[in-house]
């Protein structure tokens, strides 16, 4: 596959380009153009610049306010709701994450639901900043159907992402990011990209058929990862991300979306807290880090997040090699 080397500041400068030259603002464009960059960086290309030409189809459509600015409301004490009036999710928790965190360190817990906004990102670029400032955190969203419920036929969860972070003063925070699907949809859009098949059990074609082509499961619908297991947790972000905070199933969301090729506007659920106030405020970084320490012990375990790390401290001095094909689509936006 024919590729081009970029820098870190290059990426940033071509997501935030095309961006404005479609209706976002320089602020709406920056903070989109910063997670789109972080995903290069870290090896997270299904989530890179790959996902531009999603996001200018939403501009281009109407569907997104590419000049919104979010709403920050505290409907409670720690309760911090963020509406972001069709905005690109990065720029509703840009604007809502500091509110979070300062009512996780006033409480010892908080809550964050974002409404009205279109999630197109990895979860983990958004729940790292939570970590990295000293608290444990977590967050979800749906999309549309994809993912088809244990026993039933057709698709009516979303990949509904879950990703959980915690901190650790001194060192890189752990955060994992994970699907609630065998393989996140963006991994399957990539394995079409560049001609690879799927493992087998990740999904299957229109008819319901098994298969590993990833343009049929594409066409059809994704399995839950553990069967019935990711299934149930599946089923809890569409509650969490949808019915608990007054936005959207996955259902709900594909019933009304144009269809342009970008997100739909639905909800996000986050929720922070700090470890300094939850009885065990000298020793809970040491022993947890202790608790590493012992996973770390046998051969072949790493924790999650290790290798996007390597990447980061990577990419920063070499750059990142970038898909000529998603270059060119980007070109002929």
């Amino acid at each position: 596959m024919s590729e081009t080397s970029m820098s870190l500041a290059d990426i940033r400068k071509l997501a935030a380009d095309t961006l404005m030259a479609h209706g976002c603002d320089a602020e709406n464009a920056g903070v989109v153009a910063d997670t789109v960059t972080r995903a290069e960086g870290d090896g997270c290309h299904s989530h890179g610049l790959m996902r531009l030409p999603g996001y200018v189809a939403t501009l281009k459509s109407g569907k997104v306010n590419g000049k919104a600015r979010p709403t920050v409301s505290k409907l409670a004490p720690a309760v911090v709701q963020v509406n972001g009036h069709n905005c690109f999710a990065p720029m509703a928790l840009n604007e809502g994450r500091a509110h979070l965190i300062e009512a996780a360190k006033t409480c010892g817990i908080a809550a964050m639901p974002l409404i009205g906004i279109h999630h197109f990102a990895a979860l983990w670029a958004e729940v790292e900043p939570i970590a990295d400032a000293g608290l444990v955190g977590f967050a979800c969203t749906s999309y549309k159907p994809a993912v088809i419920p244990a026993g039933g036929t057709k698709a009516l969860y979303g990949t509904n992402p879950i990703c959980f972070g915690w901190p650790r003063p001194g060192k890189p925070s752990m955060v994992f990011d994970q699907a609630s699907s065998v393989m996140a949809r963006g991994e399957v859009m990539l394995a079409s990209r560049e001609g690879h098949t799927l493992p087998e059990g990740v999904g299957v074609d229109a008819d319901g058929n098994p298969s590993t082509n990833p343009d049929d499961v594409l066409k059809g619908a994704l399995l839950a990862f553990g069967g019935y297991k990711g299934s149930s947790i599946a089923m809890m972000v569409e509650l969490l991300a949808g019915g608990l905070i007054g936005e959207s199933f996955s259902f709900e969301a594909a019933k009304r979306d144009n269809g342009d090729g970008g997100p739909p506007q639905g909800g996000e659920f986050m929720f922070a807290m700090d470890p300094n106030l939850m009885g065990d405020a000298d020793g809970w970084a040491a022993h947890a880090d202790a608790f590493f320490d012992k996973m770390l012990e046998q051969d072949n375990v790493r924790l999650p997040g290790a290798r996007r790390h390597k990447n980061r401290s990577e990419t920063a001095k070499t750059g990142v090699a970038v898909s000529n094909i998603v270059l060119d689509k980007i070109s002929a936006l």
